[in-house]
């Protein structure tokens, strides 16, 4: 799939998930693009072929688009930038102390490239970044001549290069009624609705999005922790009201908490966001109350099943951990509630030996200081062999496929904890063991 003649170069700005996703989809819709970062390790290995992140169909799709002419990767954005017509930004935005987005790497790519960009150049804000950041973008650019577009991503990690060309939605949010066209246009040849606006409420409906499915969750959360008082089973409930369109079945399963690189530093942020502008989201404050909440939910449930009592400490118990990742079809650990769970769990003096099947081997300083202190096993027996608990964290397919009887002779407890409701209840029990699910009834 070759360039079209009047496409425009592309530069995109990072190679994280939503940089590298963006970059490779674009190249696979036909357009010119570089993918720019400053880490060498990380470039060096784009160019051999291998993605540095756990995505479903990037590392093929990226070969395509290598072998095409349509995608190249720089170290450095000197002189990517100067050949660019259209630069997207693709830039971490942590959350600070306060809760509100940290836009230090976005304004600081936009002082470095704003001398580089050509005239009449589009910068496009790919990443989460508060209301108001065009203007911030903006001036950092210190151009008249350019224009700042918003153009918020969608991407789900696991199933991002699939969203990214299967879109509920494309978002474009610009001032200027050319610079917003031109960027809508790169999208031209995907079958979904476009919602041209301008760039404040573009930036408005990425944290809306984030903050109503976190509420969502926490939602039927709740819903969980009524059912398991009232003897209701969540997994009927869940399903009656999903039927409901107006309500729908996504985000409607329960679980350990939300976690990840979005919603927890989106929820914040938007909460934060209000706060500058004098109004008190106190409806986003009780939803990442709640997820808190469920977090310390699933450590009582851990402390039941090993036979100790609520606040008890967990000396001399080894919890075997099925996974670490805040969700299956990712290697990402960040703000995965499997880590929190297991950390107040260990802060209780419980021992965690874990699987999962994306941190193995031997990791890199970030993800490593993650599971500090984390025995690591080889697979998910290993894990189980003479521990007093298992407890399903995070929902690989192969923890389903898992057979319960060899399961019971290696544990030395008899209870599964189902922080995902993934497990066969029925299974478990006829194998000999004790389930303990999440909203679902115990006979």
């Amino acid at each position: 799939m070759n360039s079209p003649a009047s496409s425009p170069r592309i530069a995109v700005i990072g190679t994280g998930y939503v940089g590298l996703t963006t970059g490779v989809c674009l190249a696979h819709l036909g357009h010119d693009v570089v993918c720019c970062d400053i880490d060498r390790r990380k470039v060096d290995l784009l160019r051999d072929g291998k993605s540095p992140i756990v995505e479903a169909g990037l590392e093929e799709l990226m070969a395509d688009a290598v072998a095409s002419g349509n995608l190249e990767f720089a170290l450095g954005n000197d002189p990517a930038v100067r050949t660019s017509q259209i630069i997207f930004l693709c830039l971490p935005t942590p959350q600070g102390d306060d809760g509100s987005a940290d836009l230090t790497y976005v304004t600081s790519a936009a002082r470095e490239i704003g001398p580089l960009l050509p005239s009449g150049a589009v910068v496009v804000n790919k990443s989460t970044v508060p209301v108001g950041s065009h203007k911030v973008v903006k001036a950092a650019l210190g151009r008249d001549d350019v224009e700042v577009v918003s153009n918020p991503e969608f991407l789900r990690e696991g199933s991002a290069v699939h969203d990214f060309l299967n879109p509920d939605r494309v978002v474009v949010g610009a001032d200027d009624p050319v610079a917003r066209e031109q960027v809508s246009a790169l999208y031209a040849s995907l079958d979904t609705e476009l919602i041209a606006t301008d760039a404040a409420s573009a930036e408005a409906i990425k944290y809306a999005s984030n903050g109503f499915l976190a509420m969502k969750i926490s939602f039927i959360n709740s819903v969980a922790a009524l059912c398991e008082s009232v003897g209701a089973d969540i997994e009927a409930v869940a399903k009656g009201i999903g039927t409901d369109d107006r309500i729908g079945p996504k985000f409607l399963k329960p679980g350990p908490g939300w976690g990840g690189s979005c919603f927890p530093k989106d929820s914040r942020a938007l909460v934060s966001i209000a706060l500058d502008h004098g109004y008190d989201f106190s409806l986003m404050r009780y939803v990442i109350e709640v997820n808190e909440q469920q977090h310390q939910r699933m450590v009582h449930k851990i402390t039941a099943a090993v036979g100790r009592h609520d606040g008890d400490r967990l000396d001399g118990i080894t919890v075997a951990a099925l996974g670490l990742t805040f969700k299956a079809g990712t290697d990402d650990l960040r703000d995965s509630p499997a880590l929190r769970i297991l950390r107040k769990a260990q802060q209780r003096g419980a021992a965690i030996r874990a699987y999962d099947p994306t941190v193995q081997g031997e990791l890199d300083p970030y993800r490593a200081g993650r599971v500090q202190n984390f025995e690591l096993a080889p697979t998910a027996l290993d894990a189980i062999e003479g521990a007093d608990v298992v407890v399903v964290l995070t929902e690989w397919p192969e923890f389903s496929t898992l057979d319960m009887a060899k399961v019971n002779e290696a544990l030395a407890g008899d209870t599964i904890v189902d922080c995902r409701n993934m497990l066969d209840p029925v299974a478990v029990r006829a194998a000999g063991l004790h389930y303990s699910g999440i909203g679902r009834p115990n006979p």
